[in-house]
Parts: structure tokens; C-alpha cells; sequence
């Protein structure tokens, strides 16, 4: 009987102290737990779309800021430098054209007699081709085009030489021509616009698709208990994938 009461008093120290243990591993257990619950999201956000249409609108504006709305200018930069360059070539083709307008306007009055009020651009156009006013009007009346002869009051002209009319003719021709060139240079603003908003949309959709299919993240949350340590790991595992 001594030796039974002995036993008691040497095994209950040691089951104390395992339940001390369990009761602290326990108590361990729901205080990470609970701070993995209150872990903030750490994810990362995924980026916002970009529209296509705003990206072709910006490029029709000016050539060049689609793409650099779209994230990739390296492309872009041409389109808006070649902008530059045909508004430089549209001005001046503009400047020559109203120049040469004006220089051919006041040799034919200062050299033709020619009275410049009420003139339109045919009017002008065929003094570079008769030398007088009469000869324009036998012409016509050959031509048995009665309706289209000139008042010799109101639009009457007459060169000196034949030299002076191809002088004429040569201003005349350098206007015409610059304002040819400016329309084209009109096409070719139109143009840039178009290929651009073309090239803005798709650098665009890869971008888009780019956020779709190449960028995904994955997080991996364990809670890695340790005997007798306080309080348990927590593992966070990353993986992205490009």
C-alpha cells in the first residue's frame, strides 16, 4: 500500500505537466490561427484593360498617342513624327501656292491690262492660254461656243509677246501645282491617321491579352506547427507565371 501511494505522488507531476502542454499547444494553435485569419490580402491587383477605342479615337487626333496610350511607342514615334513632317510640307506648299497666286495676279494686271475684280479661276487659267482677250473670243466662236466669249470691257487682257503669256503660264502653273501638293498632303495626313489607329488597336489587343493569358498568381498559406515553440511559422509561397 506504501508503494502504491508513492506511485501516485511520483506520476502526477509528470500527467500536470502534460496537460499543461497540450493546454498550451492548444491555445498556441488558435492564436495563429486566428492571425492567419486576420492576415491582410496580399495579393497583387490585376491591371485594368486598356479600350481600343480610345486608343484608335487618340491616333485619329494625332498619330502616335494611341500608341502610346496602348504602352508601346517605340511604333508610335513614327507615325508622329511623320505627322510633323506633312503639316511642315502642307504649310509651306500652302505659303508657295498663295504667293505664286498673288504674283501671277498682279503681273497680269500690271502687264496684261487686266482689271482682277469679279475674276474667277478659269478666267485666269486662259490668259496663260490666248495671248489677247480677242483671241479667246474667235476661238469660241469657232468652237460655235457663243455663250462662252468675254466682254471686252469687263474681262478684256492683251500680252505684249508671246514671251510674256509663257511667263504668265510658268506662275501660273507653280501656284496650281503647290495647291496639288497640298491636297495631297491632306491624303497623306489622312492616311497616317488611319495606318495609325490601325496599329493603336493592336498594340492594344496584345496588351489585353497579355493581362488574359501570360499573368497569373498563386498563393500557397500553410500554418507549420512547431513542438514547444510559440507561436507556429506561417509560410507564404509566390508564384507568378510570365
Amino acid at each position: 500500500m506504501k508503494y502504491i501511494i508513492a506511485l501516485l505522488f511520483l506520476t502526477m507531476p509528470v500527467l500536470a505537466q502534460n496537460s499543461a502542454t497540450e493546454s498550451l499547444l492548444f491555445q498556441k494553435n488558435e492564436i495563429t490561427t486566428e492571425k492567419a485569419e486576420k492576415l491582410p490580402q496580399i495579393l497583387p491587383d490585376k491591371p485594368e484593360k486598356k479600350s481600343g477605342m480610345l486608343a484608335v479615337l487618340y491616333s485619329l487626333i494625332l498619330p502616335g498617342m494611341g500608341e502610346l496610350y496602348g504602352g508601346n511607342y517605340s511604333s508610335g514615334k513614327y507615325f508622329t513624327i511623320a505627322d510633323g513632317v506633312i503639316w511642315g510640307v502642307f504649310a509651306g506648299y500652302n505659303i508657295y501656292g498663295n504667293w505664286q497666286r498673288n504674283n501671277y495676279k498682279a503681273f497680269a494686271q500690271s502687264n496684261g491690262g487686266v482689271s482682277p475684280a469679279g475674276k474667277d479661276a478659269t478666267y485666269y487659267a486662259n490668259l496663260g492660254d490666248y495671248i489677247s482677250q480677242e483671241e479667246y473670243n474667235r476661238r469660241q466662236g469657232l468652237d460655235a461656243n457663243f455663250s462662252g466669249m468675254y466682254n471686252g470691257e469687263q474681262y478684256y487682257w492683251n500680252w505684249a509677246s508671246q514671251s510674256q503669256r509663257q511667263e504668265y503660264r510658268g506662275m501660273w502653273e507653280s501656284s496650281e501645282q503647290a495647291f496639288n501638293d497640298v491636297r495631297f498632303a491632306v491624303g497623306a495626313l489622312i492616311v497616317n491617321r488611319i495606318i495609325s489607329a490601325f496599329n493603336a488597336a493592336r498594340i492594344v489587343r496584345n496588351y489585353n491579352k497579355n493581362i488574359d493569358t501570360q499573368t497569373s498568381w498563386n498563393l500557397s498559406m500553410s500554418l507549420t506547427p512547431r513542438m514547444n515553440v510559440m507561436p507556429s511559422t506561417l509560410n507564404l509561397n509566390f508564384q507568378t507565371t510570365f
